[in-house]
């Protein structure tokens, strides 16, 4: 994500290096080339010529302190004017109403009833929310039985009507159903079209103007490029919509969707998709992205996403076994499986100051514990629960099980065996779990 408009602007940057003092000549120079980047990275014209005109008369009117160089205080105004940009800072969803109801908008393929299911699970896990899903996709086939298997993945219920085409009435039926069992948020799931026509448009204003939600999310997929940004246009001249959600920003994207969107139609962007998996959503913080943008990760988003996996109760029972040495492959497949929750490998690694550069050529696959996870399986409940008694004949016998060598077993245990001591030693030193499994994981390559 932003990979490409990362390095342009750090060559951009490069220019001022060297200077001992900001000039129009050197600004305008630097500026020239951010625009250029801006430009290649999809963001519109408009944006992208207001944006370095900003950034200009700031840089223009400001001293540089003798322990700051030019290109540093050049990082820093085009920081803030980027986390303007894009809205500068995080837009909460209104959820007062009992019960509070979403509607979700957007062109088909766009992503809207995968993060439907997602926006549920958020509510659900982070909000302690009781989420009522509603089908009111009713053209697109197999639409229905879409969101059914999205809502059974994330653990909430459904409400369909299968026959009825009218879609004002199964959503107030929805509505009324959920006042009577204590659901407190109601998420409409609504058709799409491959292109905005005006069936569509009047068939979503009638429902807006019937249910009055609380909030109206218009999703669209940021790879499209300008075309979301004037899709988005179209939809919020009828809509006049709440919020945006960027899905697929995970993906090939240039960011001009991400950096222009919120100037064009005045609407923040409130989350971002980030992945397939349904914990792949991202509450949108303008001053994170910022940072993303210009290499400097994202830590704070990453300790986010491990606290949504961290449960207290587990970490207490995990630290007396590490404690008492008994920290064992059972153990240890439950870690891997809550790192494979907080998102895609390489994204993770990216949101680490200074790793996004040194990892960007390089083909992290998301399956890149496959092969420990095969080799582990491969063992027995035994054998799991106590590593110490897997000698050579079992090494060789699950190696033959796993698929893998006999040397990718032995370098596995090894590898294990050396985790296990050190989480031991750090454990006794008063250090906190994700300190320890942070640690860990550093001597842990792929077999």
């Amino acid at each position: 994500m932003f990979e490409n408009l990362s390095e342009r602007l750090e060559r951009s940057f490069k220019i001022l290096k060297g200077e001992g003092k900001i000039t129009e000549i050197n600004v305008a120079e630097t500026l020239k080339d951010v625009r250029r980047a801006l430009l290649d990275a999809d963001v519109n014209y408009k944006v992208a010529k207001s944006f370095t005109d900003s950034v200009k008369q700031k840089a223009m009117g400001m001293n540089v302190l003798t322990a700051i160089k030019p290109s540093q205080l050049m990082v820093k105004i085009v920081h803030d004017e980027l986390t303007e940009l894009m809205g500068g800072k995080a837009v909460e969803l209104k959820l007062e109403s009992r019960p509070a109801i979403i509607l979700m908008s957007g062109l088909q393929g766009s992503g809207k009833t995968t993060f439907t299911g997602k926006l549920a699970n958020l509510l659900k896990t982070r909000q302690h929310k009781n989420p009522l899903l509603v089908a009111c996709d009713v053209y697109r086939p197999a639409a229905i039985e879409q969101l059914k298997v999205v809502a059974q993945t994330v653990g909430v219920d459904v409400y369909t009507e299968e026959g009825n085409k009218n879609v004002v009435e199964i959503a107030q039926n929805a509505i009324r159903k959920a006042k009577q069992e204590s659901y407190n948020v109601v998420i409409v799931d609504t058709a799409g079209r491959l292109a905005v026509d005006e069936e569509m448009m009047d068939e979503i204003s009638r429902l807006k103007e019937a249910i009055n939600p609380d909030e109206t999310l218009f999703v669209v997929d940021s790879m499209t490029g300008q075309d979301a940004v004037n899709t988005a246009k179209e939809f919020n001249d009828r809509l006049d919509f709440d919020g945006v959600v960027l899905t697929k920003l995970d993906g090939d994207t240039r960011g001009g969707a991400a950096l222009s969107i919120r100037t064009v139609v005045t609407k923040p962007i409130k989350f971002v998709g980030t992945g397939e998996k349904m914990e792949a959503i991202d509450v949108f913080h303008p001053e994170r992205m910022a940072d993303r943008i210009l290499g400097m990760g994202d830590v704070v988003s990453l300790v986010e996403r491990a606290q949504m996996q961290f449960d207290e109760e587990e970490a207490k029972k995990l630290e007396k076994k590490i404690r008492k040495n008994k920290f064992d492959f059972d153990d240890f497949m439950g870690q891997i499986q809550q790192i494979k929750k907080m998102g895609n490998i390489k994204e993770l690694a990216a949101m680490i100051p200074g790793v996004g550069k040194q990892i960007k050529d390089l083909d992290i696959d998301d399956n890149a514990f496959k092969q420990i996870e095969a080799i582990i399986q491969s063992m027995t409940p035994k054998e799991r629960q106590n590593p110490d008694i897997i000698n050579q004949s079992r090494r060789q016998r699950i190696a033959r099980g796993s698929g893998t060598k006999l040397e990718d077993v032995n370098r596995l245990m090894k590898q294990f065996d050396q985790t296990r001591k050190m989480m031991k030693m750090v454990s006794g030193m008063g250090s906190s779990r994700m300190a320890q499994m942070a640690n860990a994981m550093k001597t842990m390559k792929r077999p």
